[in-house]
């Protein structure tokens, strides 16, 4: 019986963090205040690959499918399955880089009006014009592995969109990144990487 309370009286004092104070707060820092880390990581930041021209209203990127080994290469910028957030103003002309660094596989690039749930093959059907590379469901005649494509829209609605590759299967793995178009004039990259 003694064996047991003692056993006990350990595991409720594991449970309860055996004396340690119940907040790791830094003194002076108000309860529930996030981490610096994660304050900074909910900002948006400017990498290098994004340029905006407030003067000409036109945002310019460089998006590289491959850019790591992320998901097989199947990644835009090394980011995937939605963790990264590309917003722009509405009204912007959009123009992106698009670099196929994927040691083997064809990818695309397009901005859908899905927000989730993509299919084995999601409908190549740009959320504004000319918001997609050529020939995006095409293993042969997509962007090919070391070769770049160009593309220019208007990103007239805001809302919340994506950037997807139109592959068959590439997006319902992961490969796509979340693209936003702001009504407050907002630019930048959440979780860049």
């Amino acid at each position: 019986m003694r064996r047991f309370s003692a056993i006990a009286m350990m595991l409720a004092l594991a449970a309860c963090g055996g004396g340690e104070p119940a907040s790791d707060t830094a003194a002076g820092e108000p309860a529930g205040a996030a981490p610096a880390e994660a304050v900074a990581a909910t900002e948006m930041t400017m990498p290098d690959w994004f340029h905006v021209d407030q003067a000409n209203e036109a945002v310019h990127m460089t998006i590289t499918a491959g850019a790591t080994d992320a998901k097989a290469y199947w990644n835009f910028n090394g980011a995937t399955d939605g963790n990264m957030t590309i917003t722009v103003p509405v009204g912007y002309t959009v123009m992106i880089d698009f670099k196929n660094d994927d040691p083997a596989m064809a990818h695309s690039l397009g901005i859908s009006s899905m927000v989730g749930g993509f299919g084995a093959s999601p409908d190549p059907t740009p959320a504004f014009a000319g918001a997609m590379t050529e020939n995006p469901t095409s293993m042969v005649d997509a962007t090919m592995p070391g070769e770049e494509e160009s593309i220019s829209f208007v990103a007239d609605a805001a809302g919340e969109y994506t950037m997807v590759c139109y592959i068959p299967g590439h997006a319902a793995t992961g490969m796509w990144v979340r693209f936003n178009v702001s009504a407050e004039g907002e630019a930048g990259v959440l979780g860049a990487m």
